[in-house]
């Protein structure tokens, strides 16, 4: 008789994180760190802080929440979303913080998934609209949040669209 208490190898789930479960605490601090690791990530690995800290960090915040993507009982895939507000609107926003799917689990659409579920807890939320950044150059990542109807964003096109700037604080 199979073993129904663990997931089939190829079984695809996309969960919120339940920051006190330590599998998925685990996979959020996993699955960041080989998104750091990547070209697109910066390609360092995280420094020990964030891998110590980041749950507990996360956890503090009402506002955050992780979307996890397993194949069978293995992390695959990663949104870190954070609550804002649209002052234009007067209604909250969900930004896609940080997004990855673990380079052997691409191309299975996980990144759509994802995409839903969070789509799913905007509404919830009864936010206006989901907002995320992408790297000029990751033109696979762009192609997939055109694929799930994200575009620039512009309020006038002879203003030209808006740019993610930033400005680090020591």
């Amino acid at each position: 008789m199979p073993d129904l208490s663990t997931p089939a190898a190829d079984t695809e789930s996309i969960v919120i994180a339940n920051w006190a479960h330590p599998p998925h605490a685990q996979a959020v601090v996993q699955l960041l760190d080989a998104y750091a690791q990547d070209t697109m990530g910066g390609g360092a690995p995280l420094p020990g802080f964030v891998k110590d800290n980041l749950v507990a960090e996360l956890r503090k915040r009402p506002q955050a929440l992780a979307i996890l993507a397993f194949v069978g009982s293995e992390p695959a895939g990663l949104a870190i979303c954070i609550e804002g507000f649209s002052s234009f609107a007067c209604m909250p926003l969900l930004n896609v913080h940080d997004m990855v799917v673990a380079p052997r689990f691409r191309g299975r659409g996980l990144s759509q998934k994802i995409l839903a579920k969070a789509e799913e807890c905007a509404r919830e939320r009864q936010c206006c609209k989901l907002t995320l950044e992408v790297l000029e150059g990751n033109a696979v990542a762009q192609r997939a949040y055109r694929a799930f109807g994200f575009a620039g964003y512009e309020l006038d096109p002879a203003m030209g669209k808006a740019m993610f700037w930033q400005k680090k604080l020591a």
